[in-house]
């Protein structure tokens, strides 16, 4: 099923702003701020509003097409989503994302956590944050001569 007939059967409509935001979103290969997809959809659609966009994103994200990423610079950031549930990896280096499926996976720990604090977890958001394939790559290759890896780099 595509993303308009999600909406549909959600009862949302397929409005211009929803899919210029869903449009930008696919084109892009990192997550995007609610001040950048507007910057790209303007592009093509000019009468597109900030508004439009951070009304979009809300009912897209509510329906689970896209998902909230917290970025370093503390900036959310929007990326398409899978569906079901996933977690994120973020690239530092170059912003890229990766799903990765696990609810099932954080059971043990968020049972262990509800024992120790009494409260009662009702969702989770989970986020690892590191460098991907081709960004360790670069970082190790312009390293100087005689650099050993501590594991504690930044």
């Amino acid at each position: 099923m595509n993303w308009e007939e999600r909406l549909s059967r959600a009862g949302w409509r397929i409005t211009m702003p929803r899919r210029v935001v869903m449009w930008v979103l696919q084109q892009a290969g990192h997550p995007l701020s609610p001040q950048e997809i507007h910057a790209r959809g303007r592009r093509f659609h000019r009468s597109l509003g900030l508004v439009s966009v951070y009304r979009a994103l809300a009912v897209l994200e509510q329906v689970g097409l896209v998902r909230r990423v917290h970025r370093e610079d503390r900036c959310d950031g929007y990326i398409l989503a899978s569906p079901g549930h996933h977690h994120i990896l973020l690239c530092r280096g170059c912003g890229r994302t990766v799903e990765f499926p696990g609810a099932e996976d954080l059971s043990g720990l968020i049972a262990h956590v509800e024992r120790r604090t009494g409260f009662r977890v009702e969702d989770h958001l989970l986020q690892l944050v590191g460098l991907c394939p081709p960004c360790r790559g670069s970082r190790l290759r312009s390293r100087p001569s005689g650099w050993e890896t501590t594991g504690q780099e930044k």
